[in-house]
Formats: C-alpha cells, sequence, structure tokens
C-alpha cells in the first residue's frame, strides 16, 4: 500500500469517527442533570497504553522480527552466492565460467522469478532448488586438480550449505504470518477503545471530536503498519531484492 493511500485510510477512519462524535452528541446531548466526565481523557489514555502495550506491542514485535529475519537470510544467501562467484577464478579453467554463469542464473532466478511469488505469498517451486543443484555441479572438480583447486572447490561447496541454509530461512519467513489470535485483539481491541469515547458523557463536542479522530486516525496508522509489515516481501516495507542486484547486476 502506498504512502497516499495510507494517509486516505487514516484520513478516512479519522473522519468517520469525528462523524459518529459529532452525531452522538447531537442525536444524544448530556442531560441537564448529568455531570460531564472530566476525567474521560485519563481513562481513555489508560485504555489505550494498556492495548498499545500488550496487544499492538506483540504485534508489532512479532512482525518487525520476521521482516527482520527475511532480510538477513536475504544477505546472507547473495553473499553466500557472490563468495562461490569470486572463488571461481580458483576453480581449474574449465570450471571457472560455468560457476559464475550458474551463479548468475540463480540471481536472475530468485530476482525475476521467486520475489513476485513470495511477495504475493505463493509457495516456491523447485525450480530454485534444481538451480541450486547445477551450482554444486558448475563447483565441482576432477580428483586430478592441483591442491589449491581442491581447497577452493571444498570453500565452494561450503559457501553452497550457507547458501542453501539461508535460501530455506528465506522460504519459512515468506510464509509466515502474524497469529490469528492477535489480529482478533488487534481488531477487537480497536474497536473497544474507540467505543469508549461514546461511553462517557463530554459537553465540549469539539474536544471529542478531535479526541475521538485522533484515536481512530492512530488506531487505523498501527494497523496498517502492522498489515505491511506482515508481509516479510511485500513492495512497501518488506525485504528487497537489493544484495542480489548489487552483486549480480
Amino acid at each position: 500500500m502506498a504512502l497516499l493511500e495510507t494517509l486516505v485510510v487514516v484520513l478516512g477512519v479519522a473522519l468517520v469517527a469525528a462523524l459518529a462524535a459529532v452525531a452522538k452528541t447531537r442525536l444524544f446531548p448530556l442531560g441537564e442533570d448529568e455531570e460531564p466526565r472530566e476525567d474521560v481523557a485519563e481513562y481513555i489514555a489508560m485504555m489505550v497504553s494498556v492495548l498499545y502495550a500488550v496487544v499492538l506491542g506483540l504485534c508489532l514485535v512479532s512482525v518487525w522480527d520476521t521482516r527482520s529475519s527475511a532480510a538477513d537470510h536475504v544477505q546472507a544467501e547473495a553473499s553466500a552466492l557472490h563468495q562461490m562467484y569470486l572463488l571461481a577464478d580458483a576453480l581449474p579453467a574449465d570450471r571457472r565460467q560455468p560457476l559464475r554463469e550458474a551463479a548468475r542464473t540463480y540471481a536472475g532466478h530468485v530476482v525475476d522469478v521467486e520475489w513476485p511469488v513470495m511477495a504475493a505469498r505463493e509457495p516456491l517451486d523447485m525450480a530454485g532448488w534444481q538451480l541450486l543443484e547445477q551450482l554444486r555441479r558448475a563447483g565441482e572438480v576432477e580428483e586430478t586438480a592441483k591442491v589449491p583447486q581442491q581447497i577452493a572447490a571444498q570453500e565452494v561447496l561450503a559457501q553452497l550449505g550457507y547458501v542453501d541454509d539461508a535460501r530455506r530461512g528465506r522460504e519459512a519467513a515468506a510464509q509466515e504470518r502474524l497469529s490469528p489470535v492477535l489480529w482478533t485483539g488487534l481488531i477487537i481491541g480497536g474497536a473497544l477503545t474507540l467505543a469508549f469515547m461514546f461511553l462517557f458523557g463530554m459537553r465540549r463536542s469539539v474536544t471529542h471530536v478531535v479526541m475521538v479522530m485522533g484515536l481512530a486516525g492512530f488506531i487505523a496508522f498501527t494497523v496498517l503498519l502492522i498489515h505491511q509489515l506482515d508481509s516479510p516481501f511485500g513492495a512497501t516495507l518488506g525485504a528487497t531484492p537489493d544484495a542480489f542486484i548489487r552483486y549480480f547486476r
């Protein structure tokens, strides 16, 4: 979701809440024998602090950890692949170009094919693993190779292991989602917090409207932020393939 769309949603929610506050004040005015609850602001502040400290805190930490883990896996995978590309110089002459081409092909597949699939939260196919197997075969050398070349080939295999581990982590992160229990608490808690704004009488309608608008807008912004971070490879706040592009484009 683009920044403009986010602002439109936040302002829309705030305006709807403001209209509801105005309607409540006009349709259900405070009676003459009722005393306004001037401590309602303190009560609402307490409710917001509890809600954000528990529910929003858990949601933000959960989605941010997933997003950060996804970015770390991408960086580790691209770095190990780049190390394999550089180690090709130490291999026999007939193995250098195949290894480099296999590394470029794998990086291109990750950026051009797998990234849109992960952004759409769809499972990856086996094509990437097949390219990884081609990369492994490209880094193999004959037993008659010189000792330094055999050592380089062993290092290539070690880096391939890092690529494999990072790839598995990237695939797992792409399928992770925020717990439905947290989403339920997030939505119900936000609705209850806004509902409390209408349960206490206030004679100053302008103050009431401003408080409702501010609270509704901030809750909407926080929910949208969590929604965007809940997609580790999304277009707005998700991890990017910049590491692969920087090394192989």
